[in-house]
């Protein structure tokens, strides 16, 4: 850390306030109607010259790339952990050129002063590209790189546009292609939305457990294919939800270790051409140490380059947590039902009115808002993986697709699990009267009898309940099969769900 350390002494003049660029969507021409002549500063690339807002830091590649990416309405700046990442690669990238000699200390300086301003988010109205774009995440580099040259060129004492003196590609991009900025960026951006959101499962997980602690002696019946089984408590149900939760937050872990390898210092396909001996080792080292991640070079950069393969497992089990939160909102839907007419064995909490015209009705939004979540995280998934097969040769040309929607399902799984917790689980109650009376009317019930009164005899009681609507207990001490004193105890909650400190019955 000791190099975050000597950048922050760098001189960082205060950002000024810069006016507010247009949206991802809006073009080029658009963007410059608003402002006089005056107000521009001409650009020039291979493809000619163009005018820049004068206000704005990013650059004539960010500019083309607002006019040729109109697609999806919303700007890389509404995803702040990947420009946080995106300025994390680029400082470690000019700390490294600095040490190899690669760049001047002036520059390097400088360029590290405008990447700690991105990371502490002070320049985020200028990342503008849309999320989906061609290129292969291009766009976004070169929105970078614009970026922090005019921001460094502003710690030097220069105007914005004065790339004689420092360079958005020369010099912020010496060594580097977007090839491996994109594609590290982004996986420093999951890794740091994987972690907010297994801590977000962390605390769903303890909810559910407390609720298992709270309903263990609450008997209910069990149900497979929603038909009555056997008897168990209200409280090993949710003791199973949070083990569902805890092995999801286990799979993340996993999956989340295979994007600690990188390709930084591969440069365009791997071979790392362009960046000088060292490079690749001392930057990712760099790196780890501004991220808090542990990264490390992947051992062969070419195949890391194309491969994104992590991306695919990762969203994989992403795809598998939603399957199962919406699995268990489901069961939360469907024991909630109700309130007369339905199951109503226990109540979620009431959290807004439920209908514009039947007065009274509440309805479970909470588990209906994570199940629509997990459909779109599934989507994703198909979409990921159409990306990751797509892929040709050296490069797949489609990760900003598989960017976008990992950022998305990440960050939507975590908010809809923290909503889940704080507005739902928490609040949970159950009917105790309701469920004690439902297993003593069950016929499942007899199930739990059978060693004592033998099957033929069950059959029978069993029977005589469903045709008579008359309880198990009530027709077994009828005829004195057990006595209430037996039954007393081999109907215990602890006996009737087969948990461990079961009292043996009394002989009859």
């Amino acid at each position: 850390m000791e190099h975050e350390a000597a950048a922050a002494t760098a001189a960082t003049p205060t950002v000024s306030a810069a006016p507010t660029v247009s949206a991802a969507t809006a073009t080029a021409t658009a963007a410059t109607a608003t402002v006089t002549a005056a107000a521009v500063r001409a650009e020039h690339d291979a493809l000619g010259v163009r005018d820049v807002p004068a206000g704005v830091y990013y650059g004539i590649h960010t500019l083309r790339a607002l006019e040729n990416f109109p697609i999806s309405g919303r700007a890389i700046r509404e995803h702040p952990e990947l420009v946080r990442a995106l300025g994390a690669v680029k400082q470690a990238a000019a700390l490294t050129n600095g040490e190899l000699g690669s760049l001047d200390a002036e520059r390097a300086a400088a360029i590290t002063a405008a990447c700690r301003d991105v990371r502490a988010g002070h320049l985020d109205e200028h990342f503008v590209v849309d999320l989906l774009q061609g290129g292969a995440g291009t766009s976004s580099n070169m929105n970078a790189n614009e970026v922090i040259a005019n921001r460094a060129l502003e710690v030097l004492g220069r105007p914005r546009g004065d790339y004689a003196q420092l360079h958005p590609l020369e010099h912020v991009n010496l060594g580097q292609s977007t090839n491996d900025v994109y594609p590290t960026a982004v996986k420093i951006a999951v890794l740091d939305l994987v972690h907010a959101l297994r801590e977000a499962m962390t605390g769903l997980a303890e909810a559910f457990a407390a609720k298992a602690a709270e309903f263990a002696n609450v008997v209910k019946m069990g149900r497979t294919q929603l038909q009555d089984a056997v008897p168990m408590t209200l409280g090993q149900e949710f003791g199973a939800y949070a083990v569902m939760v805890r092995e999801d937050i286990q799979r993340l872990g996993e999956a989340a270790t295979l994007l600690h390898e990188i390709n930084l210092g591969g440069t365009a396909i791997g071979t790392g051409l362009n960046a000088p001996p060292g490079y690749a080792q001392r930057a990712c080292t760099l790196l780890a140490q501004l991220t808090g991640h542990p990264l490390v070079p992947a051992a062969d950069l070419v195949e890391a380059t194309q491969d994104v393969g992590s991306f695919v497992q990762l969203s994989g089990v992403l795809k598998r947590t939603a399957v199962k939160l919406s699995k268990i909102c489901n069961d939360l839907r469907l024991l909630s039902s109700g309130p007369r007419a339905g199951l109503g064995e226990i109540r979620l909490p009431a959290v807004q009115a439920g209908s514009s015209i039947m007065p009274g009705k509440v309805n479970p939004v909470i588990p209906e808002v994570v199940n629509q979540v997990a459909f779109a995280v599934v989507g994703r998934d198909v979409t990921i993986s159409m990306a990751a097969e797509a892929g040709q040769l050296q490069l797949n040309a489609f990760e900003p697709v598989i960017a976008h929607c990992l950022l998305e399902s990440t960050l939507q799984l975590r908010q809809a699990v923290l909503t889940l917790t704080e507005r739902c689980v928490r609040g949970i109650s159950a009917d105790a009267d309701l469920l004690r009376h439902r297993v003593e009317h069950s016929i499942g019930l007899v199930t739990a009898l059978n060693p004592w009164i033998g099957y033929e005899a069950a059959t029978r009681i069993a029977a005589q309940a469903l045709s008579t609507g008359r309880s198990i207990p009530e027709l077994v001490t009828e005829a004195g099969l057990l006595t209430r004193e037996q039954l007393t105890l081999l109907l215990r909650p602890e006996r009737l769900a087969n948990l461990p400190a079961t009292a043996a019955p009394r002989e009859g």
